[in-house]
């Protein structure tokens, strides 16, 4: 079973998830997926390509959306996609044009267009986020807010918005999304979604719900707009002022 290390939150945020994910789960929902325990996503890039020309009407054909309401998929983990794709067919979410283009995909070609949109060059990330609110939302990813019980994002989206610090190490840490470079617009929806419950049928759903909750509206904005353009493209762990290992502790571990 997954372990939260809550480092100081632990009476904030990620001892919520924990509890939540421990009764959710005993509970056997019939849809939950758990995503604690996944294989590598693997599928054919060139046949998700040939199939992938739907998905550039709102993602762009290069895989990086023209329109800030609908995230870029260049350069993300396969495992992230896939999930993402098959928590689309299980939800039916009425107001997505998701719910759609996925009913007729089966595994192989989700699989298939999973790795297509890994394999393509991730979106280029401008550098700014001078403002005071850019440095709220800087603050928020580096170090969270102890007092409100949320962890520093980067515990699981890494330094650099770049996945999980162990996504190359086990596929489980893959299907949580890289941040760097996404739209702040489809950022800011996608929290107030996690906060208002709208998403709950994974173990990840259900580790960020309590998370979102403990978010404004102004801290969720200013945390959209600073991942969108502030996030440091060197990876250097030290930029953060936490160790590479302090990082890691401050996530989800196993």
């Amino acid at each position: 079973m997954t372990r939260i290390r809550t480092h100081r939150f632990g009476t904030g945020a990620l001892a919520t998830a924990t509890l939540l994910l421990s009764g959710l789960v005993v509970a056997g929902a019939p849809d939950y997926l758990d995503l604690r325990r996944i294989e590598a996503v693997h599928g054919d890039a060139a046949t998700g390509k040939a199939n992938a020309a739907v998905c550039g009407a709102c993602h762009g054909m290069s895989g990086i959306s023209s329109v800030p309401a609908f995230p870029n998929l260049a350069g993300q983990h396969a495992e992230y996609l896939y999930w993402q794709m098959l928590e689309f067919k299980r939800e039916v979410r009425l107001e997505s044009p998701m719910t759609a283009q996925v009913a007729t995909l089966d595994v192989a070609a989700m699989r298939d267009l999973a790795a297509y949109f890994e394999s393509l060059p991730a979106a280029d990330v401008p550098v700014n986020g001078k403002s005071e609110s850019a440095h709220h939302g800087g603050m928020l990813y580096r170090e969270g807010d102890p007092a409100r019980g949320v962890p520093p994002c980067q515990g699981c989206h890494g330094v650099d918005g770049g996945g999980h610090p162990l996504a190359n190490e086990s596929a489980h840490w893959r299907a949580y999304p890289v941040l760097r470079g996404q739209h702040a617009d489809y950022l800011t929806q996608r929290l107030k979604d996690f906060r208002d419950s709208k998403h709950t049928l994974s173990s990840n759903d259900r580790i960020m719900a309590p998370i979102a909750q403990s978010l404004d509206d102004a801290s969720i904005e200013a945390l959209a707009h600073w991942v969108e353009s502030a996030l440091q493209q060197s990876g250097d762990p030290h930029a953060s002022g936490l160790a590479p290992d302090e990082v890691i502790r401050r996530g989800v571990s196993n």
